[in-house]
């Protein structure tokens, strides 16, 4: 069983999964096509297929039909994921709970991941009942979550009384440990940017950092969204890159960049390095004189390039990957004073609980509540230590 990923070369992308004789799933590939009609990113759909992938290898070992999948399935489901072992990739080679079988490190599916499977399993059983191929219930359906009421921390809606939405959860889930992002120090910084050699990864590297750009949002750029004059990037929402890469949020935004640092390096690759004899409309190209010259670069491009300055500067850590300059700008800007709401916007979150978790690395009010508690609200700091931690 194997899921099948092509790429054409107009960019667009066809998932199926196939089966032990190498057939199609029609079910499942009914629902990765109704996903792409939905307009759902090529990570969703490839992440959805091999979910899949994992309930037919269940289902074929419980000697099952996917109609005849009940809701007392779903625990042995769960502890079957629970079971199953998984080549660890390079990024993850140092967890602490890897085995090694047949010479190979290997771990278990992640908590995050197995609920994702349980949604995705959830969701393509929704799919059949919505195109008349299943007549039962869904026996992943999700139940009303009185505990999740209950914690007043929560973001709720405006007029939440008054609101006919009400927190659901699945009744089969793993719990997941609510980690903290992990910023990157000012001497990971320095020693990262000193390891990178031409001007468009650091261009790169320095929207990511400065402006809090996804991987996806500052390989997609064009030339026109660069505003020099207005000293800001409009983020848009495109599906025009020939590597798949696509801003991960469809609410597009404005990053200003006061700091003239990111938009003078930006503007020397663009005038001195980027190639000038194509037509392309992206601001990242390959230069050079191979094959790939003028393409624009894609994840994995950006990955390598990365992954290989952090291991010149020795700061290889399984957490250190591009998205940590994201969660060191927006822990920067929340530690220097800028308010939730207005972080939301600068980094394109749609929920408000997406911002939130940079307000638990440093929240000013308990800061604030602690030193009172210690007689110290009206002490001045020592100079050069802040008030949070």
């Amino acid at each position: 069983m194997a899921v099948r990923n092509t790429l054409f070369p107009n960019g667009q992308r066809s998932v199926l999964l196939l089966d032990d004789a190498g057939e199609p799933v029609q079910v499942v590939n009914d629902y990765l096509r109704h996903l792409a009609a939905r307009n759902c990113s090529p990570n969703t759909l490839i992440a959805y297929a091999h979910d899949l992938q994992h309930l037919w290898r269940f289902l074929t070992q419980q000697r099952l039909e996917w109609q005849e999948f009940r809701v007392w399935h779903t625990v042995e489901l769960l502890g079957y994921l629970r079971s199953v072992r998984i080549p660890l990739s390079p990024r993850r080679r140092s967890i602490a709970e890897a085995l090694t079988i047949d010479g190979r490190a290997m771990a278990q599916l992640a908590p995050a991941t197995v609920n994702r499977i349980l949604a995705a399993v959830s969701s393509f059983y929704d799919f059949a009942i919505l195109s008349a191929q299943l007549d039962s219930a869904n026996p992943l359906e999700k139940t009303l979550d009185h505990q999740q009421q209950r914690v007043t921390s929560r973001h709720r809606p405006f007029m939440d009384g008054a609101s006919r939405q009400r927190p659901l959860r699945r009744r089969v889930s793993v719990k997941t440990v609510d980690r903290l992002p992990r910023p990157m120090s000012d001497e990971q910084i320095d020693a990262l940017f000193a390891e990178l050699h031409c001007q468009r990864d650091r261009a790169i590297l320095r929207l990511m950092l400065d402006g809090g750009l996804r991987p996806g949002e500052a390989l997609g750029l064009h030339l026109e969204d660069v505003r020099y004059g207005q000293r800001r990037i409009m983020v848009r929402y495109r599906n025009d890159h020939p590597k798949g890469v696509r801003a991960k949020s469809r609410f597009e935004r404005v990053v200003d960049l006061h700091d003239p640092t990111t938009l003078e390096i930006v503007n020397m690759y663009v005038m001195t390095e980027r190639p000038n004899d194509g037509d392309s409309p992206f601001v990242f190209l390959v230069g050079g004189a191979g094959r790939r010259r003028l393409e624009p670069p894609g994840y994995p491009a950006l990955f390598k390039l990365f992954i290989r300055a952090c291991e010149r500067a020795k700061i290889r850590e399984p957490w250190v990957t591009p998205h940590s300059l994201r969660h060191t700008h927006a822990t920067r800007m929340w530690e220097a004073g800028m308010r939730e709401l207005t972080l939301q916007k600068r980094l394109g979150h749609a929920s408000p609980e997406s911002t939130r978790i940079y307000t638990r690395i440093s929240d000013r009010q308990v800061v604030a509540d602690y030193r009172q508690a210690l007689g110290l609200d009206h002490v001045e700091p020592m100079s050069g230590v802040p008030l949070t931690t």
